[in-house]
């Protein structure tokens, strides 16, 4: 009886994650397309310039569109031109910048 009591207890807490504000989801290509089709999202294309702007001669490693409580987010991950990694997320609707970091 302890077992099921546990066991129906996880379940529900796990549910509960969900729901839980802070959790990421990643977005397809097919869901990013039709974003970038319906002007919602900007072009990937688009926001290398605000990351030029920032970090001339930088290099594309990485990048991922997510949606984060209900904000698109390009997580991007940079080689700079000193040698250095950094990380950013900017605002999938208009470029700007909201996070930016040494990646470790």
């Amino acid at each position: 009886m302890k077992f099921r009591r546990t066991t129906a207890l996880l379940l529900v807490l796990a549910s509960g994650l969900a729901s839980v504000p802070g959790i990421a989801r990643d977005l397809d290509q097919d869901e990013a397309l039709r974003l970038r089709r319906e002007g919602v999202i900007m072009p990937l294309e688009q926001l290398m310039q605000h990351i030029g702007n920032a970090y001339p001669g930088s290099t594309l490693l990485e990048a991922e569109l997510e949606e984060e409580d209900g904000v698109l987010v390009y997580e991007v991950e940079i080689l700079t031109t000193s040698g250095v990694v950094r990380e950013l997320e900017l605002d999938a609707r208009n470029g700007n910048i909201l996070k930016d970091e040494e990646d470790d």
